[in-house]
């Protein structure tokens, strides 16, 4: 976390600006695509990003961890389990000992963000303990209400909206989901090697496809149609939520706009890549080109350039007019008049 941001937001207590440093730390390593777009927000903002996005990876780290000391599924159990009391007790006390903790709570206090968003979604991270595939896209969204779309809804009184919060929040969820399917399909086979299958089931059997011809594949490093027939469909259907998400870039605050278009257009461009690279997502991730993430960022930039000088330009216009200089006295030396 640069110290700008932090003076920028009004963070001063040392422990919080290491806390929030941390959570920058966090979306850095393991958010690259959201943390370029990050960048175009207005710097007092971009610390509760941080932290509502560190949080999110923090969690998912230990539902993903492997090894000897994290691989059994009872050890992430019990580690989630105290991360859901220091979340609980962080919340209610605005307090603890774990930075990660310390900064969501301090975001949630500073925008009011509903509590409930922070438990639907460790209840989602539960069940990525238990469950290891969807029997339909019914209850994929279901899961991703919790994995997702909450992130939308945290995010929305960050970003600020220029209609009731009401009418954009349909779409902050729609948009959480959309990036979230982004990822499931560019992710399928690390996916799969975690034991997970994120692609519904009935969508696969509507090719001929199923759990076991997806694990075929991915071991014999051999394309199948029925497979790139299903992923096909996953694809057109994320693009679909995309649209459904769209309406609501509008809907923020100017200055929070070209932060989530330029993250709109990059995870799209991730679907883009997919494609490309002919959805052998079962061998190997697809990834954006440098050149095109530069691309978008730098659109991004000139629209953050000129979102600010419509703000600064409203500002000045609202701005009471200064009153004329009273003439000056003929009969005092002007030696002595203040220039």
């Amino acid at each position: 976390m640069t110290a700008r941001e932090l003076d920028a937001a009004g963070i001063t207590d040392p422990v919080l600006r290491a806390a929030y440093h941390r959570c920058r730390e966090l979306n850095a390593a393991h958010g690259k695509t959201y943390f370029l777009a990050t960048r175009l927000l207005p710097a007092e903002h971009r610390p509760a990003v941080h932290a509502l996005y560190g949080f999110a990876r923090w969690a998912d780290d230990i539902v993903d961890a492997t090894g000897p000391d994290t691989g059994d599924s009872s050890l992430r159990g019990a580690r989630l389990a105290a991360l859901q009391q220091r979340l609980h007790s962080g919340l209610r006390r605005q307090d603890g000992d774990e930075p990660v903790v310390l900064a969501l709570a301090d975001t949630a206090r500073r925008y009011a963000i509903d509590h409930r968003h922070f438990h639907d979604f460790m209840t989602a991270m539960r069940s990525d303990l238990t469950v290891t595939d969807y029997p339909t896209y019914a209850d994929l969204r279901a899961y991703m209400h919790g994995s997702a779309a909450v992130i939308g809804l945290q995010m929305l009184p960050v970003l600020g909206t220029v209609v009731p919060p009401g009418e954009a929040e349909p779409h902050a969820a729609a948009l959480g989901v959309a990036f979230q399917l982004t990822n499931f399909l560019r992710d399928v086979g690390e996916d799969l090697d975690r034991g997970r299958v994120y692609l519904p089931a009935d969508l696969l059997a509507a090719h001929g496809a199923d759990r076991q011809l997806l694990r075929r594949c991915r071991d014999t490093g051999r394309q199948d149609r029925r497979v790139l027939a299903a992923l096909r469909e996953f694809e057109a259907l994320t693009r679909r939520v995309y649209a459904d998400a769209r309406p609501g870039l509008a809907m923020l605050a100017p200055v929070s706009r070209p932060c989530i278009r330029t993250a709109y257009v990059l995870y799209g461009s991730i679907l883009d890549a997919v494609a490309r690279d002919g959805y052998a997502v079962l061998h190997r991730r697809a990834v954006v080109p440098r050149r095109r993430r530069a691309a978008v960022a730098a659109g991004g930039l000139v629209r953050l350039a000129a979102a600010r000088l419509r703000h600064r330009g409203r500002s000045a216009a609202m701005r009471p007019p200064v009153p004329p200089a009273p003439p000056a006295d003929p009969s005092r030396p002007v030696s002595q008049e203040v220039v």
